[in-house]
This record gives C-alpha cells, structure tokens and sequence, in this order.
C-alpha cells in the first residue's frame, strides 16, 4: 500500500505515548545502572573523572572521540582554520583557480603531519591507480584498486608501508590508515570514472586536486569524482538563498550534539556497562535492549558529528558533500542502514546498483549484496567480527527482498488488495518492528562486542520470551509507525513542492 496512508491521530497518539514511557523506563535503569557501577574494578578503565562538582565520572570507553577532543581537537582546528582562511581569500580572488589552492594547502597539510614518506607512498598509489586507468578497463581499476586497498589492510603488506614512516606520535596510526584507506577509494572512483569519460581522460593534476582537498582527506566522506570535478570547477560561485543561514544553523547544530554528548557520557555510561558482562545479567531485559539501542544511537550521533562539521567546512567552499547517515531512530529498512553516507553512495554507484540493477531479481540481488559486503569487508579490516557482521547484514538485505517477494505472490496479494489502507500498513510495521531489531542486534556485533550482541539476543529472544519479546515488539512496532507517519509527512511535502516548481 502506499506511503501516503493515514492513520486516526488518536492511534498516533497513543503510540507516541507508549514510544515516550518505554524509554524513559529503559533510560531510568540505565541511569540507576550508570549510578550503582561507577566504582566497579572492571569500569575503572572505562570511566574518568569528569564534573566533580556534579560528583560524575565521565564515559571515556571511545578512542575515537576521546581523540578528537583531546590529542586532536587542536590539529583539527588549526588545519581547517587555516584551510578556510585560504580557500575564502582564493574564492574572492581568483575562483578559477581555487581547486589548485585546496590541492597545495592538502599536501603541505599532509607533509606538515606526517611525513615525505608518507606522503611518497600516497602519491605511489595514485600514480599506479592513475596508469591503470589509462588503459579504460574498468575490471583492472577494480583488481588494482582492491589489490592496493588489501596493501592497508592486509598483513604482511600493512605494517610493511607503515614502517617506511618514522616517528611516533599519539595519531600517526590513525592518520596513516584513514588517510590511506580513503585515499584508494578515492583514487577507485577516479579510474572509473576515466574509464567511461568517451573522449580522453582526465589529467593526473585532476586525481591530485580531488585526493588532497584536505577536509576529506583523512576521514572522508568519500564524494565520487564526478560529483567533485563538476563541483570544484565550478567559476561562478554563487550562494543559494539562506545558504550561509543554514551552514550556520548546522554549525550550531553540531556544537549543541557535542555538548549533549558530553552531558550524556556523565550520566549513562553506555559505552563501559556492556563490557562487564557479569554485570549485564543482573539488568532487566528493557535496560539490556535500551544499552544495544543507545549504543547505535551514539554511533550515528557520532557520524553525524564527524560528517556534520567536515560538510560544514566543504558548504564554505562552495561543495555539496555527502549528507550524514539516517539516524537508526528514522529507519527499519536494510537498505538504508549505514554510518557512512560517503561510501555507502560510492558502494552503490560502483557496485551495489551497478550490479543488482533495479533490485528486483533475486540472484542479482544476492550477488551484488555479497559483492557490496566483500568490498565492505576489506574496507573495514578483514576479521572474525567484521566477517561475521557482514554476512549478517548480507542475509539481512537479502532476506527482505525474499520476504518481499513471498508476499507478492498471488494469495498474498489478493488478502491484501482486499485490506483497508490503514490495516495494510499496520501488518507491515509489525514486520518492521522485527527488521529493526535485526539491523540492531545485526549492528551492534562490529559497534560493541560480539559477546554482548549474543547477551542481548538471547534475553530478548528466548529468557525474555513471551513477556519481554512481546512487549519490546510492541513498542518497537508503535515507533515504526511513528516513523511512517513522518515519512508519509515528507512524501506529502515532496509532492507538494514537485507542483509547485512545474506550475
């Protein structure tokens, strides 16, 4: 049945209400959980002193954003400050020119951080990456840039072009495999883009100019090479209306989320609870559900973050990045389920639709999911926790297609065609309701632990059933529909905005 199907505002209502009081329930445990644990021997890793004037330790379990507001909160702001001061100055002076600007300013930025050598092996990669796409074959991009992607993932080759660099410092791991990783990635999307250009192909300045643009370059998003050859060289730079309004607002945006982060970790320490897991069966199954939850929650608000202020800095100059994730609160569905927006749109140009088409056949859709999870796979760093999230996540997106298909045969869609609307779309977020489960409890393997994602499943699967099952199921179905009711809201002012531009 359509997106576009209502439901009576009192039965909105009231699943809005039993949505409220499950998570202030859930968030209530976990509080007095937080509370109760604060001076646990296995948390003192975990938890740091934090507002001694509130009496709360704060949350420190996350290396990466421990990192970003610690060892490298300044580096941050140094580099994207001086990055902005020049790309403004090129921008008002010489537009024409401004990519060349963003390209010194990358590599010095590079040099300055880490290294010629590094630097040598970076520009070693591009230069193969770049000789391959000479020949406008796009199977050898794919196996040469693979192959170099595996050089960074893959030991021996891994720590082989990690020792060329010397020195240490607290980041240097960091900025060497992200740097490095995106770097292919990037280089990938510049093969194969060569490779279907009809007259010529582009220069080896072109790869340099997209690769070391700075604010992408260590922690992406990856934006395909089309997208930021047209965007960059672009002379006449114009803002739309409300632009610089709304780069501000998102600004603020993102500094309120750090804050409420902040604010958060001195209260509920999601991140060290699950790691004790002696102490994780003495919670309710709601606290448990609630902790695997919130974990994805973070992660998303997380992304959102890191994304949110890079796009911030590539809006100034005049790109239109890649969008932050959909946040795991606004969806039920497989297919959208990603953290990172840069390589899911590079996954599904290159391989995902590239392969499975329109989606509808169900062996395409098999190989090119298993195609997808492969490349994610090494992408993310070949082991036992992201071999097993990826065939999850892979019988996860093939198994709503399946799904799709069993209730699209005959006897199904006749009992349906003879339902009202608003009862179609109930019997499909009861199904919902257990997709999102799945991308939770799916998920949660490669963001927390493989030892808590099996806790949790078998609370609310089989200690938990019937009681516990159910009722999370229930309020899982009620925020399904709720996020319907949001999407039904969008497709109306998508229309409506559709009509206007064409009267």
């Amino acid at each position: 049945m359509g997106v576009k199907t209502m439901l009576p505002s009192y039965e909105l209502g009231f699943y809005a209400l039993a949505v409220t009081c499950a998570v202030v329930y859930s968030g209530s445990e976990i509080f007095e959980a937080s509370r109760d644990s604060v001076n646990r021997k296995a948390f003192r890793d975990g938890i740091k002193p934090g507002w001694h004037y509130f009496g709360r330790k704060m949350d420190m379990a996350d290396f990466e954003w421990v990192m970003w507001f610690t060892s490298f909160r300044n580096v941050i702001i140094f580099a994207l400050s001086g990055h902005v001061l020049f790309g403004k100055i090129c921008s008002m002076t010489v537009p024409q020119h401004r990519a060349v600007v963003y390209m010194l300013y990358g590599v010095l930025a590079v040099l300055g951080s880490m290294g010629l050598v590094y630097l040598m092996i970076i520009l070693s990669h591009c230069l193969v990456l770049y000789s391959v796409a000479l020949a406008k074959q796009k199977w050898l991009c794919y196996v040469a840039g693979l192959c170099c992607l595996a050089s960074f993932k893959v030991e021996p080759f891994s720590s082989w072009q990690s020792g060329f660099v010397t020195g240490a410092f607290d980041l240097q791991d960091v900025l060497f495999y992200g740097g490095s990783s995106f770097t292919i990635m990037r280089c990938m999307s510049f093969a194969l883009e060569s490779s279907e250009r009809k007259e010529g192909i582009y220069s080896i300045f072109d790869l340099l100019k997209y690769n070391f643009y700075l604010p992408f370059f260590f922690f992406g998003p990856v934006m395909t090479f089309d997208q930021f050859h047209d965007q960059v060289t672009t002379q006449e730079l114009r803002r739309k209306d409300d632009e610089m309004r709304n780069i501000r607002v998102h600004a603020l945006f993102h500094v309120g989320a750090i804050i409420a982060v902040d604010i958060f970790f001195h209260f509920f320490y999601i991140l060290t609870l699950p790691s004790d897991l002696k102490f994780m069966n003495r919670l309710s199954d709601w606290s448990l559900a609630g902790l695997a939850y919130s974990n994805l929650v973070y992660d998303w608000v997380k992304a959102a973050v890191m994304f949110g202020v890079i796009n911030t800095i590539a809006r100034l100059d005049h790109l239109d990045p890649p969008q932050p994730p959909k946040c795991i609160t606004m969806l039920y569905v497989f297919a959208e389920t990603h953290f990172d927006r840069g390589i899911n749109d590079w996954l599904c140009k290159y391989v995902y639709d590239h392969i499975g088409e329109n989606h509808d056949n169900i062996m395409k859709e098999l190989v090119a999911t298993i195609a997808t999870f492969a490349i994610t796979t090494l992408w993310l760093g070949p082991c036992e926790v992201v071999y097993i999230w990826s065939v999850f996540n892979c019988f996860g997106l093939n198994f709503e297609l399946w799904v799709q298909k069993f209730f699209q045969l005959e006897p199904f869609a006749k009992l349906e065609a003879k339902m009202s609307a608003a009862m179609s779309r109930r019997i499909r977020a009861v199904f919902g309701a257990a997709n999102f489960w799945a991308i939770v409890l799916y998920n949660i393997l490669a963001l927390n632990s493989l030892e808590f994602a099996l806790l949790v499943t078998k609370r609310l699967l089989l200690t938990g059933f019937p009681v516990s099952t159910l009722s999370i199921w229930f309020v899982t179905y009620c925020g399904v529909q709720l996020i319907k009711e949001r999407e039904r809201i969008l497709a109306i002012e998508e229309e409506k905005c559709d009509k206007a531009k064409v009267e």
